[in-house]
């Protein structure tokens, strides 16, 4: 049996929306293993984005515990999730999420000033990434000289170049026509096949989600069903 390098255990999360409380995620447990693609599907209100914060360290549950690469988050001050997160997690969000005034090559750089690297190093990295998703002929361009899909793959470029254990993808494709989509969704494939990411894609889009190798079904905070997938295989961790 594989490793796991996600698990939450009887996590519940609640939010207060005007006087009335909300319930995310209730008695919520998932094991996700080492090298796995995963999606998450389901609708509006059943914890998806939830379940990426908490998993990313960028919310706290109620009760319960979320244990990421066998660190334990809940317990954890901000300085030391800000710094799980730099380490081991990468993000792509919908909407790119790219600095406007940075080119594609200091936007990619931008996660790696917060670890202990030289000028030379990070640019090598960066690069390195660019270069990954086909984008090492626009470095020096901004976002507003870039269609949407290219932003995008500087976002996953962004994500990738720290080496990251997790990549967690926020309806990564929403904002692209579908060429550009399957371009995204291509290079999501790549880093878990070929790199042995872990990685968990919320998405609404049922052909995004034929490319993971299993779908979560969330339905009112827990998990609905795990649908395996194929012929996606999926890899053990490796560079």
């Amino acid at each position: 049996m594989a490793e796991t390098i996600i698990e939450l255990k009887r996590v519940t999360r609640s939010y207060r929306r005007g006087s009335e409380t909300v319930s995310a995620l209730q008695d919520f447990d998932l094991q996700v293993p080492v090298g796995a693609f995963r999606a998450i599907m389901g609708p509006s209100g059943s914890g998806k984005s939830t379940l990426l914060n908490l998993v990313g360290g960028l919310d706290r549950p109620d009760a319960g515990n979320v244990v990421v690469d066998g660190a334990e988050l809940t317990g954890m001050s901000p300085a030391q999730l800000s710094r799980f997160r730099a380490d081991r997690i990468g993000v792509i969000f919908q909407a790119f999420n790219l600095i406007s005034v940075l080119t594609a090559l200091q936007n990619v750089e931008l996660p790696l000033l917060l670890h202990s690297l030289g000028r030379a190093r990070r640019r090598e990295q960066a690069l390195r990434a660019l270069k990954l998703v086909g984008m090492d002929d626009r470095i020096h361009h901004r976002p507003a000289q870039l269609s949407g899909g290219q932003e995008q793959r500087v976002a996953v470029a962004r994500a990738f170049a720290t080496d990251p254990k997790v990549i967690l993808a926020d309806e990564p494709t929403g904002e692209l026509d579908r060429h550009a989509a399957d371009s995204i969704l291509d290079l999501l494939v790549l880093l878990n096949q070929e790199f042995g990411k872990t990685i968990l894609m919320v998405t609404h889009d049922p052909r995004a989600a034929e490319r993971a190798g299993a779908v979560i079904h969330l339905d009112k905070g827990q998990v609905d069903r795990i649908v395996p997938r194929e012929p996606v295989s999926e890899q053990p961790a490796g560079r």
